[in-house]
């Protein structure tokens, strides 16, 4: 169990409007107490950054989905071990990454020994979408992109990852995760939208990916 010291700062966040590493600290907090609901709601606010994080590596969707639920068991699992809860949310997300990155590697050396077993022309058959000139491309095209979002402010890389990414974002959870009012969500979201864009556009590995 956590001592008073800890606990006190990370309830007092809640109260002003608490961040997402915030949320995250006081969902461990109170995970060690005995109260799962933090960690749950937490679970609903960090997958679609999660998920998106892995997608980013190159990971195909149910390896995405299997990495994500695996961050979340090793979560629960070594949660009495963390020291420092307000680390939470920086370890999972390179947790997320760094299985990812093994995700794909293994799946390179897969492909690899494949070729020595199938003729080249075995690809011509399949689809589009997973063709290795395809993959490659995306791939590369995912990493322009994800360097540009990471360069962005630390406001516009948390509301893109929670906002941008999902197709119909919950407003009233995004602003307990940001603590931000409802109303300048959208606006904000636009003008972090025109900063990646913009930079987009000037990077000429972008144009060319």
């Amino acid at each position: 169990m956590m001592s008073d010291d800890l606990v006190e700062p990370v309830d007092a966040a809640l109260r002003e409007g608490e961040g997402l590493a915030d949320q995250a600290a006081r969902a461990v907090v109170a995970y060690r107490e005995g109260d799962r609901a933090p960690l749950a709601a937490l679970v609903q606010v960090m997958t679609p950054l999660l998920w998106h994080t892995v997608r980013a590596q190159g990971v195909d969707a149910e390896q995405a989905q299997d990495l994500v639920q695996n961050v979340w068991l090793t979560l629960v699992r070594d949660i009495e071990s963390i020291r420092d809860p307000r680390a939470t949310l920086q370890w999972m997300l390179v947790t997320a990454k760094r299985a990812a990155w093994r995700a794909v590697r293994r799946t390179r050396e897969d492909l690899v020994r494949h070729e020595h077993d199938e003729h080249v022309t075995d690809w011509l058959s399949a689809p589009a979408d997973d063709r290795p000139d395809t993959v490659a491309l995306r791939s590369e095209r995912d990493r322009v992109l994800w360097e540009h979002v990471a360069s962005l402010p630390d406001r516009c890389r948390r509301l893109l990852g929670l906002v941008a990414l999902v197709d119909r974002p919950d407003y009233t959870v995004v602003s307990r995760a940001l603590g931000m009012p409802v109303g300048s969500i959208g606006p904000t979201r636009g003008r972090c939208l025109a900063k990646l864009r913009l930079a987009l556009s000037d990077d000429p590995a972008w144009s060319l990916s």
